[in-house]
């Protein structure tokens, strides 16, 4: 279960802040402390296109969803929360999204804006904040996509970020994390080998104890939003679960598996045994507004 205890106002650790202001510099060396995300990015990008495609084709006649449609991203309102380097950020904005980026590391934002500045085509779709997410909860505007990807394992008190998280979408927005699964392997993988024995991440990048595995999301979203809140009336985002997996229609767990021989990331099939076991990407989508008063 997610750790729900410590409901406080802001879910930035300052010691991660820190941590990852210290790197920022590296952000967009390819062959830095960030590579392994560099070749993740493709991955990333290729999961939430496919998400975005697939419920077009349930939503729309079949004619008028072209499957190859590069820019399906274009005209959406994308917020990227914890956005870092830009390096989501830029590849969202690059395929048409009016993108957001926020981070709470002011030298992260610098790096971000920088390297956006040397593209003009940019300059229009993609813009950046510093402030934490649950700074925009005051504000009206919502997105049609909110993404988090290798930023809950490092916030605290993650149930609260994904509730900010869940606030900031419009009526059937999309939600997309990617995280590090809480298993002896994922320790062995991420900082046994990766911090302590290979150096490829700097040491402490990673706390065991904040990994949150795949069930604990869809736990989460099972009983989100609480049935217990005053006066609340809607549909839990996930409804049922089939032998552990949601229905495709309301959420996704998919294993990113990284092969050492061709140094690339793996995106795993859909119900892949055993490919979340480390690293993965989740979706799940906020109900319309005719289910969730239903």
């Amino acid at each position: 279960m997610l750790p729900t205890r410590l409901l406080r106002s802001s879910t930035i650790n300052a010691n991660e802040i820190a941590h990852f202001s210290r790197l920022s510099a590296e952000w967009w060396n390819e062959r830095g402390e960030f590579s392994f995300l560099h070749k993740m990015n493709p991955v990333r990008m290729q999961f939430i296109r496919e998400k975005l495609i697939e419920t077009a084709y349930d939503e729309q006649p079949e004619e008028k969803v072209n499957a190859s449609k590069v820019r399906i991203l274009e005209g959406l309102d994308i917020l990227d929360v914890g956005c870092g380097g830009g390096l989501l950020s830029e590849s969202l904005a690059r395929l048409g999204a009016r993108t957001t980026g926020i981070d709470a590391s002011e030298s992260n934002l610098a790096i971000a804006q920088h390297h956006a500045s040397l593209d003009s085509r940019l300059s229009t779709n993609l813009t950046y904040k510093h402030a934490p997410a649950e700074s925009l909860l005051s504000q009206s505007k919502r997105y049609d996509v909110v993404c988090s990807m290798e930023v809950l394992e490092h916030v605290d008190h993650p149930a609260m970020f994904l509730k900010t998280c869940a606030e900031l979408l419009k009526p059937s927005g999309h939600l997309f994390l990617s995280t590090i699964s809480r298993t002896p392997l994922s320790y062995f993988l991420t900082i046994f080998m990766a911090e302590k024995v290979l150096r490829q991440v700097a040491d402490g990048t990673h706390t065991f104890s904040k990994y949150i595995n795949p069930s604990e999301l869809l736990e989460f979203f099972q009983t989100y939003p609480p049935s217990t809140a005053p006066g609340n009336t809607l549909l839990p985002w996930i409804t049922r679960l089939y032998d552990g997996e949601p229905t495709r229609k309301e959420a996704e767990v998919r294993g990113l598996i990284y092969n050492p021989l061709s140094a690339s990331w793996i995106l795993a099939p859909r119900g892949a045994w055993g490919a979340a076991e480390c690293n993965y990407i989740f979706w799940v989508r906020k109900p319309a507004l005719d289910a969730m008063s239903s």
